[in-house]
Protein backbone atom coordinates (compact mmCIF):
# COMPACT_ATOMS: atom_id res chain seq x y z
CA UNK A 1 0.00 0.00 0.00
CA UNK A 2 1.57 3.62 -1.01
CA UNK A 3 1.30 6.21 1.57
CA UNK A 4 -0.98 9.00 -0.19
CA UNK A 5 1.41 12.11 1.98
CA UNK A 6 4.13 10.82 0.43
CA UNK A 7 4.74 13.62 -2.58
CA UNK A 8 5.66 17.11 -1.63
CA UNK A 9 2.34 19.77 -1.31
CA UNK A 10 2.38 23.39 -2.78
CA UNK A 11 1.97 25.55 -1.04
CA UNK A 12 3.32 28.25 1.85
CA UNK A 13 5.60 25.97 3.37
CA UNK A 14 7.04 24.53 0.51
CA UNK A 15 7.22 28.35 -1.01
CA UNK A 16 8.79 29.86 2.44
CA UNK A 17 11.85 27.78 2.48
CA UNK A 18 13.41 25.16 5.17
CA UNK A 19 12.27 25.24 8.26
CA UNK A 20 13.97 26.38 11.71
CA UNK A 21 16.91 24.33 12.60
CA UNK A 22 16.94 22.66 9.14
CA UNK A 23 20.02 21.76 7.69
CA UNK A 24 21.47 23.92 4.60
CA UNK A 25 20.71 22.23 1.80
CA UNK A 26 24.18 20.07 -0.10
CA UNK A 27 26.21 22.38 -2.68
CA UNK A 28 24.80 25.79 -1.63
CA UNK A 29 27.92 28.04 -1.42
CA UNK A 30 30.81 28.78 1.31
CA UNK A 31 31.24 30.85 3.47
CA UNK A 32 34.25 33.16 4.17
CA UNK A 33 34.94 34.96 7.53
CA UNK A 34 37.70 37.11 7.57
CA UNK A 35 40.30 38.02 9.74
CA UNK A 36 38.95 41.54 10.43
CA UNK A 37 35.39 40.21 11.39
CA UNK A 38 36.97 37.79 13.82
CA UNK A 39 39.22 40.26 15.41
CA UNK A 40 36.04 42.86 15.84
CA UNK A 41 34.11 39.92 17.44
CA UNK A 42 37.11 38.95 20.11
CA UNK A 43 37.88 43.06 20.49
CA UNK A 44 34.13 43.82 21.12
CA UNK A 45 34.29 40.65 23.59
CA UNK A 46 37.72 41.46 25.52
CA UNK A 47 36.55 45.26 25.76
CA UNK A 48 33.46 43.98 27.86
CA UNK A 49 35.65 42.62 30.46
CA UNK A 50 35.55 44.56 33.69
CA UNK A 51 39.35 45.41 34.07
CA UNK A 52 40.12 46.32 30.98
CA UNK A 53 41.26 49.56 30.58
CA UNK A 54 42.21 49.93 26.32
CA UNK A 55 43.39 47.24 24.13
CA UNK A 56 46.26 47.36 21.70
CA UNK A 57 49.90 48.72 21.94
CA UNK A 58 50.70 52.81 22.70
CA UNK A 59 50.82 53.49 19.22
CA UNK A 60 47.58 51.77 18.05
CA UNK A 61 46.27 53.60 21.57
CA UNK A 62 47.43 56.74 19.99
CA UNK A 63 45.88 56.00 16.39
CA UNK A 64 42.18 54.78 18.10
CA UNK A 65 42.50 58.41 19.91
CA UNK A 66 42.75 59.87 16.70
CA UNK A 67 40.21 57.91 15.43
CA UNK A 68 37.60 58.61 18.31
CA UNK A 69 38.19 62.56 18.04
CA UNK A 70 37.16 62.31 14.58
CA UNK A 71 33.69 60.31 15.77
CA UNK A 72 35.34 56.64 14.09
CA UNK A 73 36.09 53.50 16.31
CA UNK A 74 38.43 50.47 15.39
CA UNK A 75 36.75 47.44 17.14
CA UNK A 76 39.91 45.32 16.70
CA UNK A 77 42.48 47.26 17.28
CA UNK A 78 45.32 45.42 19.51
CA UNK A 79 43.32 42.16 18.15
CA UNK A 80 44.98 40.01 15.62
CA UNK A 81 43.27 36.53 14.46
CA UNK A 82 44.17 33.74 12.13
CA UNK A 83 41.20 31.79 10.54
CA UNK A 84 41.42 28.24 8.85
CA UNK A 85 39.22 26.96 7.58
CA UNK A 86 37.24 26.01 10.86
CA UNK A 87 39.33 27.34 13.55
CA UNK A 88 40.62 30.71 14.67
CA UNK A 89 44.14 31.96 16.08
CA UNK A 90 43.33 35.50 18.52
CA UNK A 91 46.15 37.20 19.94
CA UNK A 92 45.32 40.53 22.20
CA UNK A 93 47.24 42.83 23.39
CA UNK A 94 45.92 45.35 26.42
CA UNK A 95 46.51 47.60 28.50
CA UNK A 96 44.50 46.66 32.66
CA UNK A 97 43.49 49.03 35.23
CA UNK A 98 45.45 48.95 38.38
CA UNK A 99 44.01 46.76 40.57
CA UNK A 100 42.59 44.00 38.86
CA UNK A 101 44.20 40.92 38.98
CA UNK A 102 45.82 40.49 35.54
CA UNK A 103 46.08 36.24 35.50
CA UNK A 104 42.39 36.29 36.23
CA UNK A 105 41.42 38.99 34.04
CA UNK A 106 43.35 37.25 31.13
CA UNK A 107 41.60 34.08 32.08
CA UNK A 108 37.92 35.94 31.73
CA UNK A 109 39.04 37.99 28.43
CA UNK A 110 39.96 34.00 27.54
CA UNK A 111 36.28 32.76 28.10
CA UNK A 112 34.37 35.70 26.84
CA UNK A 113 36.42 35.29 23.34
CA UNK A 114 35.73 31.49 23.06
CA UNK A 115 32.31 32.28 23.93
CA UNK A 116 31.57 35.34 21.06
CA UNK A 117 34.19 34.26 18.77
CA UNK A 118 32.57 30.23 18.79
CA UNK A 119 28.73 31.37 19.04
CA UNK A 120 28.87 34.32 16.57
CA UNK A 121 31.45 33.60 14.10
CA UNK A 122 31.04 29.67 14.43
CA UNK A 123 34.63 28.53 14.35
CA UNK A 124 36.68 26.96 17.06
CA UNK A 125 38.85 28.76 18.53
CA UNK A 126 41.81 26.48 19.05
CA UNK A 127 43.90 29.43 21.29
CA UNK A 128 43.60 32.98 22.74
CA UNK A 129 46.94 34.76 23.69
CA UNK A 130 46.85 37.58 25.63
CA UNK A 131 49.97 40.09 26.18
CA UNK A 132 48.91 43.51 28.73
CA UNK A 133 51.40 45.62 27.46
CA UNK A 134 50.92 48.44 30.42
CA UNK A 135 48.29 48.98 33.54
CA UNK A 136 46.51 52.51 33.51
CA UNK A 137 46.87 54.27 36.55
CA UNK A 138 44.10 56.93 37.56
CA UNK A 139 45.43 60.28 38.38
CA UNK A 140 44.76 61.93 41.98
CA UNK A 141 41.53 62.99 42.63
CA UNK A 142 40.64 66.18 42.09
CA UNK A 143 41.44 67.96 45.84
CA UNK A 144 38.18 70.48 47.21
CA UNK A 145 39.59 73.72 48.45
CA UNK A 146 40.31 73.61 52.10
CA UNK A 147 38.70 75.49 54.77
CA UNK A 148 41.53 78.37 55.27
CA UNK A 149 41.43 78.59 51.31
CA UNK A 150 37.80 79.01 50.92
CA UNK A 151 37.90 81.22 53.23
CA UNK A 152 40.04 83.41 51.46
CA UNK A 153 37.95 83.03 48.21
CA UNK A 154 34.83 84.03 49.96
CA UNK A 155 36.77 87.11 51.64
CA UNK A 156 38.09 88.67 48.21
CA UNK A 157 34.66 88.24 46.28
Amino acid sequence: MEDQNSHPVAGPAAVAGPAVGAAAPRGSGRTMISEAAVAKVAGIAARAVPGVYSLGSAPSRALGAIRDAVGSSDHAAGVHAEVGEKQVAVDIELVALYGTPLHALADQIRAAVYSAVEELVGLQVIEVNIEINDVYVSGPAKQTPSGEARQIKEAVQ
